[in-house]
This record gives structure tokens, C-alpha cells and sequence, in this order.
């Protein structure tokens, strides 16, 4: 049986979804990722409106470079096993209910392509961004190559993949990464205020 890495909890219309690898700064690996995807289904059946957080001190540091550096060890294990998979993040962004993505701590690479497929994002002043996947050799999946482009513009993402540029929280305000910015340790709070407000609108 596989760990739960991923806490589903059901507040009335609201599923609150949480990344719970918090040791590994919530590192996707295809447990968090298959635990994900099932819980944003079951969600879209329960809910009017989903909040995504992470566990711990970060959101979300992107994909489980220990996991990946054993399954890109040679050409043969050198396979995408997401590549069969629904993908959570096309759940979330094109399922049935909203998602709102509360933010704190690292919102790296496919982090930050988990966070971009929310309708609505809230960030606290230690929410940092980046997309360091072209530093260590790896392409931009889980559909970032045009979900943040169209939150921050090609050319900011560009510059973000060839550098390593982080972004700090009132930048990622400024450039389209966040909708609300917060105090420290209040983005979940902002994040469930907003959802209440959701499930109160017409069917």
C-alpha cells in the first residue's frame, strides 16, 4: 500500500486538498502525483470548490529529484511514467469545480505548474518562484510551457528558464503569479475566505 502523501479533508462545499511530503519540501513523486489526481476527481464529485496547500514550509519544490535521478539512470528506465496518467493538473484546471492555490514557501518548477492550473492563487510573503528545470537538464512539463506563459508572458518565462531567476512573492504579485498577496502564514486562511465566496455563487 502505497503512503498518503496527499490529506483530503471535506469542509462542507470546500475538498481542501494537501501536499504531504513536507520532508522532502513536498517534491512531486508519482505517488503525491497519482494521490493528487484522485483526490481533485473525488473533489470535482463532492466539492463546489477545491483549495490546494502544501504541509510543512513550502508548497511545492517540484519534481522528486532523488526519485528521478534513479529513474533516469540509463536510456531504459529513462521514461515520462506520468505519460499514461490523467494528469492532475488537467483535472484541476479543467474539472468540475474551481481550485484556489494557497502558497508559501518554495512554488518551484512543477510546483509552480501546480499552482499555475488553479483559477485562483494567494500567496504569503515567504512564497518564492522559479523554474529551475532547464538549469538541471530538464524540459518544462506538466503543461507550465503554457500555463505560465500565459499568466507571466513569454518572455518573463523565458528569462526564468534560462537564468534561474527566483521570483520573490511581490514580484510574482506584480507579474501575474498571484492574485492576493499576504502576511506570513495567512494564505490558507485567504484561500478558504475566498472559496466560501465561490460556493455561494449560482450553480
Amino acid at each position: 500500500m502505497s503512503e498518503k502523501v496527499v490529506t483530503y479533508e471535506l469542509d462542507g462545499e470546500i475538498a481542501l486538498i494537501g501536499l504531504n511530503r513536507p520532508d522532502k519540501r513536498n517534491s512531486l513523486s508519482p505517488e503525491l502525483q497519482a494521490q493528487l489526481r484522485d483526490a481533485a476527481l473525488r473533489a470535482g464529485e463532492e466539492a463546489k470548490c477545491g483549495i490546494l496547500f502544501g504541509h510543512g514550509e513550502n508548497f511545492c519544490a517540484g519534481l522528486d529529484l532523488s526519485w528521478a535521478a534513479k529513474q533516469w539512470a540509463d536510456d531504459r528506465t529513462a521514461r515520462n511514467s506520468y505519460k499514461s496518467r490523467l494528469d492532475p493538473r488537467e483535472v484541476i484546471a479543467r474539472g468540475e469545480i474551481p481550485f484556489v492555490a494557497a502558497l508559501h514557501g518554495a512554488t518551484l518548477g512543477g510546483g509552480l505548474e501546480t499552482a499555475s492550473a488553479a483559477h485562483v492563487r494567494v500567496g504569503d510573503e515567504t512564497t518564492f518562484f522559479g523554474l529551475p528545470e532547464g538549469t538541471r537538464g530538464i524540459y518544462i512539463g506538466g503543461g507550465g510551457s503554457v500555463r505560465i506563459a500565459r499568466l507571466i508572458g513569454f518572455s518573463r518565462m523565458q528569462d526564468m528558464m534560462l537564468t534561474g531567476r527566483v521570483l520573490r512573492p511581490e514580484e510574482g504579485e506584480r507579474f501575474g503569479l498571484l492574485h492576493y498577496l499576504v502576511p506570513k502564514g495567512q494564505a490558507l486562511a485567504k484561500a478558504k475566505e475566498l472559496a466560501h465566496r465561490i460556493v455561494k455563487n449560482a450553480p
